[in-house]
């Protein structure tokens, strides 16, 4: 009988265990947190009953040997995750913190070329929220049964800047009559354009942040790898349009718990479940996101902190460095960098430089390019407009004439980008504002000059005379003014003559001889001078 009762409380633990593995996840690695924490509790738990099954009182557990047994363990467990945590912080591996990210120094006109509108993603994370939520909204036969998730991951597909994002089952109940067919459909946003579209797949997403038991894609990882130790996952597509999970393996490379990298890359096809181990350093072009943005800010904070040892990050603070507080995404390359800007710990309200680092490999550059912190350009932008009450977004890095700059997105109460702004990085004051992304560079051009920061480039064309009859002359509209084109005989050239400044052409037709002063050019060559 004895025997029988034991073997049910066994049975008890075990069930008990296995219930508490089944929705906590802990992986079993002894770098993880979790799993020390599953051990502990499975140590009380026992100790518990044991004492429960002993009817021991308080007097009776203190003279207990098994319960100084269960204590002593207990104690074990604890001082070895305590002297493990200790062991791994930056207090005691400064140095090894330091160096867990490389840094090089870049060229900003050489590493981030001037890019078109039409990679310039106009849209952060919560305006492509409101589109994604406007598109479920209009689709009637799925907006009863689905929502957008909120994950929204900005990549680079087929060389444009999207933000991509599954849906998920709008309740329990919806996910009970949908999940034999799985999630339908994702969203794309265009961050170029702001177009949204519901990609529908000829096979549902089986696997999603949105399913239970066994389907739900942390659980199905965990039984996967139950060793890995996975970072925050992301959603992706491949250049076909199908949709993947991105699952960053933790690397620690300091004691137990420290110095978090990221060692492998986990792909889960959302569709099929099926999955694809890959070391770091070989994971596919087209993903785009391994490292996660706070991760790279917490490395670099590292690298510009800790220069001179623990204390003189927290004391003197002599040659710190940190990020500010925000980030941004720019394409460079076909992959995903992000942005953010660095200052002095001392705070002096600038910005010494900024930071930019791949978000697959690491890869990580340092600028320095003093000038305005981010909140201090969303501010000059957000000035611009008082009177409409616009908000400014966080600033995007973008390379304009060779010039660092800020370039904001100004959104109305409803959360709609109303217009743009560029705010010169090192001539904060400068700012410029436009309706439009091209009318707004037009704007901050002519700023530019306005200033002194650009000078007209010297004219050092040669000045070419040619004498003829008048072959064939036409009239055109350039920019709202007139123009006529000539050509002369002897000669294939087309010579450009502006009507303001030579009314007298007007009076010249085919046959006229005529001589002309100009500079050759590519269209058509610049009349400088008629008689």
């Amino acid at each position: 009988m004895k025997f029988s009762k034991k073997l049910i409380l066994a049975a008890l633990v075990l069930v008990g265990g296995g219930i508490y593995y089944y929705f906590t996840l802990p992986a079993i690695n002894i770098h993880s947190s979790g799993i020390w924490m599953f051990i502990l509790l499975f140590v009380v738990v026992l100790a518990f009953l044991y004492a429960l099954r002993k009817r021991l009182g308080r007097k009776e557990i203190g003279k207990s040997k098994a319960m100084r047994v269960f204590g002593i363990v207990i104690l074990a467990i604890g001082a070895v995750y305590l002297v493990g945590t200790v062991l791994s912080s930056p207090i005691v591996n400064a140095k090894k913190y330091q160096r867990l990210m490389t840094v090089d120094e870049g060229e900003f006109t050489e590493d981030v070329q001037e890019i078109s509108f039409e990679q310039i993603p106009l849209l952060d994370r919560d305006s492509a929220a409101i589109l994604g939520d406007r598109k479920m909204g209009s689709m009637v036969d799925m907006v009863s049964q689905f929502e957008a998730d909120d994950i929204y991951s900005q990549i680079n597909y087929h060389e444009r800047p999207v933000r991509v994002s599954p849906l998920r089952y709008a309740s329990p109940i919806k996910w009970l009559t949908n999940q034999s067919k799985g999630i339908p459909a994702y969203i794309r946003i265009d961050m170029t354009n702001q177009s949204t579209e519901l990609v529908k797949l000829d096979q549902g997403i089986k696997y999603s942040t949105s399913e239970y038991f066994n389907r739900n894609i942390y659980r199905h990882l965990r039984f996967s790898y139950p060793t890995y130790i996975f970072g925050e996952l992301s959603f992706e597509i491949d250049e076909d349009g199908v949709p993947y999970w991105v699952a960053p393996v933790k690397k620690f490379n300091i004691g137990l718990f420290g110095g978090e990298t990221v060692g492998r890359v986990v792909l889960c096809n959302a569709v099929t479940g099926e999955t694809q181990d890959y070391a770091i350093e070989d994971v596919p072009q087209w993903i785009d996101r391994a490292y996660s943005a706070d991760l790279l800010v917490q490395l670099f904070d590292y690298y510009g902190t800790l220069k001179h040892g623990f204390w003189n990050s927290v004391l003197g603070q002599r040659d710190c460095l940190e990020t500010t507080e925000g980030y941004n995404y720019l394409a460079l390359n076909d992959d995903v960098w992000m942005y953010t800007g660095v200052t002095s710990v001392n705070g002096d309200q600038s910005n010494v430089g900024f930071v930019l680092a791949n978000q697959r490999t690491m890869e990580t550059k340092y600028y320095k390019v003093e000038g305005a912190t981010e909140v201090a350009a969303m501010a000059s932008a957000e000035g611009q407009v008082q009177n409409l009450h616009y908000q400014a977004t966080f600033p995007l890095l973008l390379n304009i004439s060779d010039e660092p700059t800020y370039f904001i997105a100004l959104k109305d109460d409803a959360g709609l980008v109303k217009k743009y702004a560029m705010v010169n990085i090192q001539r904060y004051q400068i700012v410029a504002i436009g309706d439009s992304v091209s009318e707004c560079e037009e704007n901050y051009l002519d700023l530019l000059f306005d200033n002194g920061v650009k000078v007209e480039a010297e004219d050092t064309r040669e000045v070419k005379e040619i004498t003829g009859e008048i072959k064939k002359i036409a009239q055109g509209v350039v920019e709202g003014n007139s123009h006529y084109y000539l050509m002369l005989e002897n000669s294939d050239e087309i010579f450009d003559v502006s009507v303001v400044d030579f009314i007298d052409v007007i009076k010249y037709d085919a046959g006229d001889r005529i001589t002309i002063e100009y500079k050759e050019d590519d269209l058509a060559n610049v009349v400088l001078s008629i008689r």
